[in-house]
């Protein structure tokens, strides 16, 4: 997409990126549904007015909006008898309705989509490690930080660190494990230099991170080496990935949560766009490596327990087999309505955090300035 011009790649990679998590995600609903035995009336990526529309043998239409926003999954049966008035009872398939079937059945049916998403974002990083390479943090110091605990030691740009503490060293990662707890605390660095084995003494510097001092050794890695990884390795590697960037994402809500991390980083469907218009510039590796993450966060935000959510009608399922029966429908209102209400709210936050960041809101208080 380099050739295209920064607006037209923007759209255009947006489309497709968005179109492409949406279509997977609603496909986990469509396959769920089939297995169990649920009918789908309608497959719909997109909203508006369809571009193109059919039927299958099945009597499925599948459709295709001109709003690349989203999607959905119609489901035979799927508002209850008492919702549903006499004329449309009369057309269902009985024993291919949703709601006749049992509660673990919709409860696969509602978390296929999630689980779909993180399916494609583990195959997205896999595919990247069978061929471009999986990125690899060697333990060769790029940089040395001044007034640092590394400087202090005698530490210097292209040594490899090969221990601490008498540990093997093998990944940068590695170093932060090691280094993180131990501020104010000496630590014993062995490197190689020149081909020979030095060892100097740091105490690492304390430095306050989310809310609790952690160890800094002062010393920044040297550029990513790529290894490509065999089929069976990758396929492991990309599953690793998706549950490293599951956790590193909810540990981030977390610290939203209790206040102890900004939510400047809470981005909406214009954020999205100029990311994925920036991974489009540079290259198809890292458009599918932005994909992959989205997929992963896709996924989450899914599974986030708010009524009108996958996690959301879960939870109702979950209790549903608590207590033996669903919840009052009166319950259910309430909650989508919440939840429906939630889901604005923070709609409208990130918008304002896009506009904010894509500098909208500047340029728009200096035509009042």
């Amino acid at each position: 997409m380099e050739f295209l011009p920064d607006p037209i790649r923007t759209i255009l990679a947006f489309v497709v990126v968005l179109g492409v998590l949406v279509f997977i995600h609603e496909l986990g609903h469509y396959l769920a549904a089939r297995w169990r035995g649920v009918h789908v009336e309608r497959f719909a990526v997109g909203f508006g007015r369809p571009l193109a529309s059919w039927e299958d043998k099945r009597g499925t239409q599948w459709r295709i909006g001109w709003i690349p926003l989203g999607g959905y999954v119609k489901l035979h049966g799927q508002e209850t008898a008492a919702d549903a008035p006499p004329e449309v009872q009369a057309a269902w398939r009985r024993g291919e309705t949703f709601h006749d079937k049992p509660v673990r059945d919709r409860a696969i049916v509602v978390a296929a989509g999630p689980i779909a998403n993180f399916a494609l974002a583990a195959l997205l990083f896999a595919g990247l490690f069978a061929t471009v390479g999986q990125p690899t943090t060697t333990t060769a110091v790029g940089a040395v930080m001044e007034n640092s605990a590394a400087e202090r030691a005698g530490l210097l740009p292209g040594d490899r660190i090969i221990a601490l503490d008498g540990q093997t060293i093998t990944r940068f990662d590695q170093v932060q494990r090691h280094i993180q707890p131990r501020a104010g605390q000496e630590v014993e660095v062995t490197v190689v230099r020149e081909g020979v084995e030095r060892s100097f003494r740091a105490t690492p510097l304390a430095r306050e991170n989310g809310g609790r001092s952690v160890g800094v050794l002062g010393v920044a890695t040297g550029p990513a080496e790529f290894e490509r990884l065999d089929p069976f390795s990758a396929v492991w590697a990309g599953t690793v990935q998706t549950w490293d960037v599951s956790a590193q994402t909810l540990a981030a809500v977390w610290q939203m949560i209790t206040g102890s991390r900004g939510t400047d980083d809470l981005g909406g469907p214009l954020g999205i766009g100029k990311i994925a218009g920036d991974a489009a510039r540079l290259g198809l590796a890292s458009l599918v490596g932005f994909m992959a993450v989205l997929s992963v966060n896709l996924a989450l935000i899914n599974l986030f327990p708010i009524p009108v959510l996958d996690g959301g009608h879960l939870v109702f399922y979950a209790a549903e087999a608590i207590r033996g029966r669903p919840l009052p429908p009166r319950a259910q209102e309430i909650g989508f309505r919440a939840g429906f209400a939630l889901l604005i709210t923070l709609f409208v936050f990130a918008t304002w955090n896009d506009l904010i960041n894509l500098g909208v809101v500047r340029w728009a208080a200096g035509l009042f300035g």
